[in-house]
């Protein structure tokens, strides 16, 4: 599943591997990048891939965002069992990356 939307100011790019992704996780991806846009105003655009390994027996799932901002793309990647508390993750990890900026 592929999708793109945009929230005032970014383009959000969604990637999730072989799986469908649904709208509660959505909502969630739009907060993190929202929540984000508070910490720099220059970011614009968000690429977000989700991927769902079910071969594997633990830590599943995988969420990695790139930001785009001038400069050096700010990057977390993270893996675990739940997209949300990976977003969570995710987004903490940036927002650190981002106030040192």
């Amino acid at each position: 599943m592929q999708y793109t939307e945009n929230i005032p100011g970014i383009k959000i790019n969604v990637q999730a591997v072989d799986i469908t992704i649904s709208d509660d996780v959505k909502d969630t991806i739009r907060k993190c990048i929202s929540r984000l846009s508070r910490f720099h105003d220059k970011i614009e655009w968000a690429d977000v891939y989700l991927e769902d390994k079910k071969e594997k027996s633990t830590q599943q799932k995988q969420v990695s965002i790139r930001l785009g901002l001038p400069g050096n793309d700010p990057f977390a990647s993270e893996y675990g069992d739940n997209f949300h508390a990976l977003l969570t993750d995710v987004e903490n990890k940036l927002r650190s990356q981002l106030e040192k900026r």
